[in-house]
């Protein structure tokens, strides 16, 4: 009778082991399930489009994006293709574009990663400028961009090089090349 009982209580015991173990498996699985879900998107737009308008109701700026996708985790938008556009009438817009973009979750800062494009077109006012560099910074509500990367300038035949540039968009536009600037100019 006695060996019949401690059989019992070796079962029981087994049986409450077992199922600690196989509830810690469980939890470590959805823990780790939920980890894996942290980072995906919560919402997203494909041919996504935003205008801000400046302070005297005229467009100011238009983001465009081939895919955008938004994170809750950490509030970040990733943008796939964003064309990025300035405007300052009666000048032409500056575009810029990008492969890749980030915006920030206060939506203050726009990381536009890879190789990165700003033109302007011709106007009376200048001939079309072209602007080559990579992984730029955009603060879209002050119209600033700026890297630390190589930036090549085209005007015409007129090409000026460095390391590092700061750019403001609106009126009055200001651009600065930080380090190593070279020149190679058209003489006409």
């Amino acid at each position: 009778m006695m060996l019949k009982h401690n059989a019992f209580y070796g079962y029981v015991i087994a049986l409450a082991i077992v199922s600690s173990l196989l509830a810690k498996w469980l939890v470590n699985e959805d823990v780790e399930r939920r980890e894996t879900l942290a980072h995906s998107a919560d919402f997203f737009s494909v041919g996504y489009q935003k205008w801000q308008m400046n302070e005297q109701g005229g467009l100011g700026s238009h983001l465009t994006a081939n895919k955008m996708a938004h994170y809750s985790d950490d509030g970040t938008t990733q943008l796939e293709n964003p064309l990025m556009f300035f405007y300052n009438a009666p000048n032409p817009a500056w575009q810029i574009h990008s492969e890749t973009g980030e915006l920030s979750k206060s939506g203050d800062t726009l990381l536009l990663n890879g190789k990165v494009e700003i033109e302007r077109a011709a106007s009376s006012q200048g001939r079309e400028l072209i602007i080559h560099t990579s992984n730029l910074t955009v603060s879209p509500q002050t119209s600033f961009a700026e890297t630390n990367e190589f930036t090549e300038l085209r005007s015409g035949n007129n090409i000026t090089t460095g390391l590092g540039m700061k750019v403001t968009f609106s009126s009055p536009v200001h651009l600065e090349l930080l380090a190593k600037v070279h020149g190679n100019y058209d003489k006409k």
